[in-house]
């Protein structure tokens, strides 16, 4: 997978965070998104984090996870 890639949550993940639903367990699973950043390295030092991949669903919701709960759409 790599930036701009259309990608689909594969596994039930439940978020915290999705504006419409503020505070309140949200399942993403089947949302579609964009991949928007590949974390890798933090001011010039290589990392390993456990949700590398930055997707952008819409306007207002982002979020990372991990390579085990994505698929390419």
């Amino acid at each position: 997978m790599k930036i701009g890639d259309r990608v689909r949550v594969r596994t039930s993940v439940i978020v915290y965070h999705h504006p419409e639903h503020r505070n309140q367990p949200f399942d993403i699973q089947g949302m579609e998104g964009e991949i928007t950043a590949i974390l890798s390295d933090w001011e010039g030092r290589v990392i390993s984090p456990n949700y590398p991949f930055q997707i952008k669903f819409d306007k207002k919701f982002r979020t990372h996870l991990g390579e085990q709960e994505l698929e390419l759409a």
